[in-house]
């Protein structure tokens, strides 16, 4: 009886540890949450700050990011204005550059019929006369006919509705079907069939249907400028002496005429030169690659593919080389000889070969592999 008041009361021995051990115990619990109270704030807002940019990095990935993301496309979304801007100023420039063609042929042309042909008919036999006048009113007519060509040529575009047209993938920005050699252009915002590049010298595509006018323009203005050099060498030659002199003291006496017929042979002689080196290489590379049966485009892919094949032990084939002749002869629209004669050194409206939708490749050995 006395044991179990003495427990109730707490005055036993075990009684008496009991009660320190509950005060000890709360003590230290309260000298705990007194020292833990201003870390559990800071740790509250740090871990919201946390949260907070969690979140922001989960929002920001889900605009953008998928599996196939990497370096390149995180520059490219980082370019993205650059190019939009480049874009639409070279939309907006091309009609520039169009009227700067024209104003630099229309002066060389004025130029030739000024200055350039009175000393010819003047001094030269009547056989170099004949020939001069031929040759120099084909080339113009070449040229004009198939610049216009290809300025107001539509370049083929994929049908935007469904078809049963084969197909080798979607276009990412059109969202509709491409057939094979068909890509985007992003200053026309649509896609090309058989797209070669957008030149900002026509303010168009070079594709399918205006492809041979675009290079034939070039050929011909190459050879045009060859033309017009050659011929005026001696007398861009006489009239760079003469400008020359007009630094002695004293000055020659040259009237205002010749003066400007001086510097008019100067400016023909220096622009048809310029043109003719820097528009002959353009011309010259894109032979190498009609030759090859390759647009611009397709250069860089085949030349990406060539060296992945090259990696495990395979040839790269390119699908639509017929030979280098046969290349030709199809990008001419040649069927017989005579055809080189009315559709190539003649002014010809006629159509490509095939529709630019479907093409038909040749078949290689076993041991090749085409893409």
């Amino acid at each position: 009886m006395s044991d179990s008041i003495e427990k109730l009361c707490g005055t036993g021995s075990g009684g008496m540890r009991s009660w320190r051990w509950y005060l000890s115990k709360v003590m230290r619990l309260f000298l705990r949450w007194f020292r833990l109270c201003p870390r559990r704030g800071r740790r509250k807002r740090s871990s919201r700050i946390r949260d907070l940019w969690n979140y922001g990095t989960v929002l920001l990935k889900s605009l953008y990011y998928n599996v196939q993301t990497n370096s390149d496309t995180v520059l490219d979304c980082v370019f993205e204005p650059i190019y939009w801007l480049v874009d639409n100023m070279t939309r907006w420039f091309g009609v520039v550059f169009v009227s700067l063609v024209i104003v630099l042929t229309s002066s060389i042309v004025i130029i030739v019929y000024l200055c350039v042909l009175p000393i010819i008919f003047s001094t030269y036999p009547v056989h170099w006369i004949l020939w001069h006048l031929c040759y120099g009113h084909w080339n113009l007519l070449m040229l004009v006919f198939h610049y216009y060509k290809a300025t107001t040529t539509c370049p083929g575009f994929p049908p935007q509705e469904k078809s049963d047209i084969p197909t080798v993938t979607i276009c990412k920005k059109c969202i509709v079907p491409k057939p094979a050699r068909t890509h985007h252009c992003s200053i026309c915002n649509r896609c090309i069939l058989k797209m070669d590049h957008h030149c900002p010298w026509l303010n168009n595509c070079v594709g399918h249907f205006n492809h041979r006018y675009f290079f034939s323009f070039c050929l011909y203005m190459t050879m045009g400028c060859v033309y017009c050099s050659i011929s005026a060498k001696d007398m861009f030659l006489d009239a760079y002496d003469a400008i020359e002199s007009s630094y002695q003291t004293p000055p020659p006496a040259f009237t205002h005429q010749e003066r400007m017929v001086h510097k008019s042979l100067v400016y023909l002689w220096v622009l048809t030169s310029s043109v003719a080196v820097a528009l002959g290489s353009l011309t010259l590379w894109h032979a190498v690659l009609i030759t090859r049966g390759e647009t611009s485009v397709e250069r860089h892919i085949n030349r990406r593919e060539r060296k992945r094949l090259k990696l495990r032990g395979k040839i790269f084939r390119n699908p639509y080389h017929h030979g280098k002749i046969n290349n030709w002869r199809r990008f001419f629209g040649v069927e017989k000889r005579s055809d080189w004669l009315t559709r190539v050194l003649l002014p010809s409206c006629h159509l490509p070969h095939g529709d630019g939708l479907t093409w038909d490749c040749p078949a290689y050995r076993n041991n090749t592999v085409a893409i």
